[in-house]
C-alpha cells in the first residue's frame, strides 16, 4: 500500500538535483510511489543513454502502483470535465485518477495540472 504518489514533476527535479526536492526526498519515512504514467514520461524525456540510466536509477527509489480499469474511467470522466475549462492533459488524468482511487496524496510541483483531484490529495511538497 502506498502513502503517496510523486508527479513526474518531482522525478525531473530529482534528476536535476534540485536542492529542495532532494531534501524533501530524503526526508520521507517512508517509501513513495510512481506510476507507469510516471515512468513512461520520464523515459520519453530522459537525455540520452546516460540520462536514462540515471532516471532509471531515481525511479527505483519508488514502488510502481499500477492502474486498475476504475482508475481509466475516472481518467476518461476528468477528461470531459477538466479539458476545456482547464486544459488538463491525458496523462494528468491518468497520474490523477491512481492517487483518486488510493486516496493518497500526489505530490507535484504543478499544482494547477490537477484541477480533478480534491484539493487535500494535490500537495506541492517543497
Amino acid at each position: 500500500m502506498t502513502i503517496g504518489i510523486a508527479d513526474t514533476t518531482v522525478i525531473i527535479h530529482l534528476f536535476r538535483k534540485n536542492a529542495a526536492a532532494r531534501a524533501w526526498m530524503e526526508a520521507q519515512a517512508e517509501r513513495l510511489s510512481i506510476t507507469p504514467y510516471t515512468w513512461l514520461e520520464i523515459i520519453y524525456g530522459a537525455p540520452g543513454k546516460r540520462g536514462q540510466a540515471a532516471c532509471l536509477a531515481i525511479m527505483k527509489k519508488f514502488d510502481l502502483v499500477f492502474p486498475v480499469r476504475a482508475d481509466i474511467e475516472w481518467a476518461m470522466q476528468a477528461m470531459l470535465a477538466y479539458r476545456l475549462s482547464h486544459g488538463v492533459s491525458v496523462v494528468d488524468c491518468l497520474i490523477a485518477s491512481v492517487a483518486h482511487r488510493l486516496q493518497v496524496p500526489l505530490y507535484t510541483d504543478n499544482v494547477k495540472d490537477f484541477p480533478m483531484l480534491a484539493a487535500k490529495l494535490v500537495v506541492k511538497p517543497y
